[in-house]
């Protein structure tokens, strides 16, 4: 083994040890999965649902809906879970509506998990738009603030306080978006009697996408034992055909504990094992994680069993869980992103999560046709703007080899009001339950801590600096960046980061109509930005809008030609500088999105290559002709 290898691996795992300790949250969290000591109970399908549609938001409070069954507070209806709730009822008050929404749920629970003292049971929620309080049998168990994002809390004492077994969830979630939150809005308050109702008010927003809200991905109920695995934390490297996984087990609940570690290729043979909370496996032969279309057999996951044995003198307790684990590296030099040290080219899309009816919330069908698509398109990653998706989609990219940047939901940061002490400190917060969520994905390599900020503002040059050192130091073995807008002189924050992302319109936003001024523009945008910092670029964002089906020749804006033709201008200049320090392009956007209703958006974002349906349009076809890039 290569000792300067060992050495960084060890190094990494020794940050993540000692940053542990300095941390603001507690615990892990850990992916829900089944096994011999674990159980799942899944909650989705119908809630009942109620708007707190009173003046000031707060009567449910004020009247402590929580304490009763909700249909016994007013008028209710039917939800689904996840889903948002905006675009499934015909009121355009619910569509629209800002404040605290209720959900309900009642089911019972298993009898042994029950009578079982020794098992500990842990509610789930996979994100829900944005704030949150949650309640068990009318018992507050737990508040999370922010979006996209998981939650949980230990619920065993308040269900065994009822030896039936009953169990009635109420989950408050409000959608209120202030300029401490991320994203960031403001609340606009209408007193002109003359023009507006009494008590009218608007949310304004700083960013391009509908504002949904609700439960967004499943809620669960799960099992561990009262001594568990609480978090893992894993690190990878390789050496000629040697593969290493450096490991950290953090386990809760037990003074002492004995861990087996065992690392599984596909075929479920051992290739690796050790004891004890941390240490390195040794896998010879290794099978590397490789992107989409780098290699004949991409996204190659190992399986890594922790099992855990300990006792408090009355009992025994053993739990094992079993994490997908991809062997990969990633390195960034002046001019190129490296995998597994080989050049990568960033061949993909943005997206969004959003869809007809159910808006943002996890749909399974979705998921896997959009894969699809993907793979269809040549495509090799994507961006999670502009905030985290949801843990099911990670792991189909971590079993695709679809590489992802890992976007935090700090989008819109426009005022100069959101930059002071009390944004910073959740945005601190946001990144580390990003990182902790996901540090063990394969397909995740980087790390992107905002989108298009106003990074001009004097007090953004202290906030980015802080924020993105904080990422570097959650985790030493990924880049870091954020996206920037088109002018390259007043982003204060790309001295920090390891990757440049910019966005621009050209031919659009700027000099609408004249196709003519992009290469220009672009190469002269390009020069500028490697001239100043000497790092990579991603063009992180280019397009057009194109209302579908509408065709003009010669091309004019919102036309399916005009959108083809922009892609084709952009595409000769990324051709020139990929053999310079251009790593890679992402599409503006993956499918058509909704948003806040305006007079520059018809019935939502017209940007994407597909419609909101998952139809091409003739630029789908024109990114497909570029599927020999990847």
């Amino acid at each position: 083994m290569c000792l300067p290898v060992k050495r960084q691996v060890l190094r990494a795992l020794w940050l993540f040890a000692v940053l542990d300790t300095g941390l603001l949250l507690d615990g892990g969290m850990l992916y829900p999965r089944e096994s011999s000591s674990r159980e799942v109970k899944e909650l989705s399908g119908l809630w009942v649902f109620r708007a707190d549609r009173s003046p000031s938001r707060k009567q449910g409070f004020d009247e402590a809906w929580y304490k009763r069954r909700l249909e016994e507070t007013g008028p209710v209806i039917d939800v689904p879970v996840p889903a948002s709730y905006n675009d499934i009822t015909q009121d355009p008050a619910i569509r629209d509506f800002i404040g605290w929404v209720w959900y309900e749920r009642e089911l019972v629970v298993p009898t042994h998990w029950i009578r079982d003292d020794t098992i500990r049971v842990v509610l789930r929620v996979g994100s829900a738009h944005y704030n949150s309080v949650v309640w068990v049998n009318g018992v507050s168990v737990t508040q999370h603030e922010g979006g996209h994002l998981p939650f949980e809390a230990e619920v065993s004492d308040v269900i065994r306080k009822d030896p039936t077994g009953s169990c009635r969830i109420t989950i408050a979630v409000n959608n209120t978006l202030t300029l401490q939150t991320l994203p960031p809005g403001n609340i606009q308050y209408m007193n002109d009697r003359t023009r507006y109702p009494d008590g009218f008010f608007v949310q304004s927003i700083y960013f391009d996408f509908f504002n949904y809200a609700g439960i967004h991905r499943p809620v669960l109920l799960y099992t561990t034992p009262k001594a568990y695995v609480d978090d893992i934390t894993v690190v990878t490297d390789f050496s000629d055909n040697t593969g290493l996984v450096s490991y950290i087990v953090s386990v809760k609940g037990a003074v002492t504990a004995a861990l087996k570690v065992t690392l599984m290729d596909k075929q479920g043979h051992c290739v690796a094992s050790s004891n004890g909370p941390f240490g390195v496996l040794k896998v010879q032969d290794v099978k590397l994680w490789w992107p989409y279309l780098t290699h004949e057999n991409p996204g190659y996951l190992y399986s890594m069993e922790v099992r855990l044995n300990a006792a408090d003198g009355r009992t025994t307790y053993e739990d094992v869980y079993t994490l997908p684990v991809g062997i990969r590296t990633v390195n960034v030099t002046s001019t190129q992103f490296l995998i597994n040290n080989k050049p990568f080219y960033f061949h993909g899309v943005n997206k969004h999560e959003d869809s007809d009816i159910r808006g943002k919330g996890l749909d399974w069908p979705l998921i896997v046709k959009d894969f699809n698509l993907l793979k269809w398109l040549g495509a090799n990653s994507f961006r999670t703007s502009h905030y985290p998706y949801a843990e099911e989609i990670l792991q189909m990219c971590d079993r695709h080899g679809i590489v992802v940047i890992d976007e935090s939901p700090g989008v819109g940061i426009k005022d100069i009001r959101s930059f002071g002490n009390a944004s910073l400190s959740h945005h601190l917060i946001v990144m580390e339950e990003l990182v902790r969520r996901d540090k063990n994905h394969a397909s995740v390599v980087m790390w992107s801590v905002a989108n298009e900020p106003a990074s001009e503002m004097p007090p953004a040059d202290y906030y980015f600096n802080t924020v993105i050192k904080h990422t570097k130091d959650l985790d030493p073995t990924r880049p870091v960046t954020f996206i920037s807008s088109s002018n390259f002189a007043r982003d204060k924050g790309a001295p920090y980061v390891d990757v440049i992302c910019i966005n621009n319109y050209f031919s659009w936003y700027h000099d609408p109509g004249h196709l003519e001024v992009i290469p220009i523009q672009l190469n002269t945008e390009y020069e500028n930005w490697h001239g100043k910092y000497k790092k990579p670029i991603i063009q992180s964002e280019y397009g057009a809008d194109a209302v579908p089906g509408v065709h003009v020749d010669p091309p004019v804006m919102f036309t399916e030609e005009y959108q083809k033709i922009v892609l084709q201008n952009y595409h000769k200049v990324f051709d020139q500088k990929r053999a310079q320090y251009l790593i890679g392009e992402l599409i503006w956007n993956f499918a058509d999105f909704m948003t806040t209703q305006g007079v520059t958006r018809v019935v939502g974002n017209k940007k994407g290559i597909f419609t909101r349906q998952r139809q091409p349009k003739a630029a789908a076809f024109v990114l497909k002709e570029r599927k020999k890039l990847s």
